[in-house]
């Protein structure tokens, strides 16, 4: 996995007009391919448009475009691939139809402020599209807290660059901080959950 300095370095060799479409897929690919690390081209896209002289406006279209387009496709994935229908009909699926209907509804109502901040939850963000597509939630609903929660992140990210300057090693110690943080509050939230069923 390049580095945050390596990454802004790559960007630098290919020049804005390159660089722009790989933001846009390395923001897509992350939603398709959680392990890929879309956050670190994302962020070395917010240095840029800070230091090197760079659009913001085009950085941070490239960016909404690509988690626009790799949100939709995960929803799309849940909705027709992934549906209820087509899962029970799975012996094993089958089996456990009523715990499925209860996850589906239980998303239904919590889904939209899941959707809100995807964004900020790396690694898991990807499901809770598959989710919505699951739960059928209407594609125009997801699509504006997709919308907000991806513009959300983005300024975040764009504010940081902006802040930080051209201190890459602290942007990056920054936000690897914040990712494993976010890790362990995840963890704790599950284990809450699943302890909480238990006892039920």
């Amino acid at each position: 996995m390049e580095s945050l300095q390596q990454t802004v370095r790559t960007l630098v060799e290919h020049g804005q007009w390159w660089a722009v479409p790989i933001l846009a897929g390395a923001a897509a690919i992350e939603y398709i391919f959680p392990p890929f690390p879309g956050d670190t081209v994302t962020l070395a896209g917010a240095v840029l448009a800070r230091l090197g002289d760079w659009s913001i406006l085009l950085v941070f279209g490239a960016l909404m475009a690509g988690n626009l387009v790799g949100a939709m496709a995960d929803y799309l994935v849940g909705r027709h691939i992934l549906s209820p229908e087509r899962l029970t009909r799975r012996r094993r699926i089958a089996n456990h139809e009523t715990a499925l209907h209860n996850v589906l509804a239980g998303f239904r109502k919590y889904g939209p402020a899941l959707l809100v901040v995807n964004r900020f939850l790396p690694g898991i963000r990807a499901l809770f599209f598959v989710a919505a597509g699951m739960a059928r939630l209407p594609v125009t609903a997801v699509l504006f807290y997709a919308t907000l929660s991806a513009a959300l992140w983005t300024a975040l990210l764009l504010g940081a660059g902006f802040v930080v300057g051209d201190n890459l090693p602290l942007l990056e110690e920054l936000f690897t901080r914040y990712f494993q943080v976010v890790w362990i509050v995840v963890f704790i939230a599950v284990a809450v959950i699943l302890w909480r069923r238990r006892r039920q």
